[in-house]
């Protein structure tokens, strides 16, 4: 259990499983009789409309919250209307960079806040929020993947198009799953 006022940050990959490890967190804290709540960017409807979904298939309910502006003050005042004592963001890269202020300074009213996103995109530049929130972090899971090609631990996610790597021009954001993503070792990952 943590204390109160805690800021905590998932990150790597895809498929080295934040999702499911944000999910084994927040349910921790319900067992432990702690009012916790998840949230999950309105642009990630991979699996579900409303619950985060992990890529093995865990689930669990979610508020969904668009990721604008609007949506990191829907998050802020949700926690502290219904006294959320823990909360999970998951895909927190999605959001606009104002969801790290607002989520350290939920840390500092004394909320344990978990954070789940990705460390890199797809060309192998951090995602702003999650840097920043990383300085910020009072504890950090870093987790790895497995390399597609060779089996070494995966630290980066390649973009696929058409079963080839995709073009350093492509967007940043195009929400995926194994369609359109791999995760790949340094070696291995490649931008043309």
């Amino acid at each position: 259990m943590h204390p109160e006022g805690f800021l905590e940050v998932i990150t790597g990959p895809m498929f080295a499983g934040k999702t499911t490890e944000l999910i084994k967190r927040i349910e921790r804290q319900i067992f432990a009789k702690r009012k916790a709540a998840l949230f999950k960017p309105s642009i990630d409807n991979r699996y579900s409309e409303s619950e985060v979904v992990a890529h093995n298939g865990l689930r669990y309910d979610a508020f969904v919250i668009p990721t604008d502006e609007e949506g990191v003050k829907t998050i802020e005042e949700i926690t502290k209307r219904e006294r959320f004592e823990v909360i999970g963001v998951d895909e927190v890269q999605f959001f606009p960079m104002s969801i790290v202020g607002m989520l350290d300074e939920l840390a500092d009213s004394g909320v344990y806040v978990i954070a789940s996103g990705l460390n890199l995109d797809f060309k192998g530049d951090p995602f702003p929020v999650t840097r920043e929130l990383l300085v910020r972090a009072d504890n950090i899971v870093y987790l790895t993947a497995i390399c597609t090609v060779c089996g070494a631990p995966a630290t980066r996610t390649q973009r696929l198009i058409n079963g080839k790597p995709a073009p350093r021009n492509s967007p940043v954001i195009l929400v995926g799953g194994r369609e359109s993503y791999e995760a790949r070792c340094r070696r291995h990952h490649i931008i043309p």
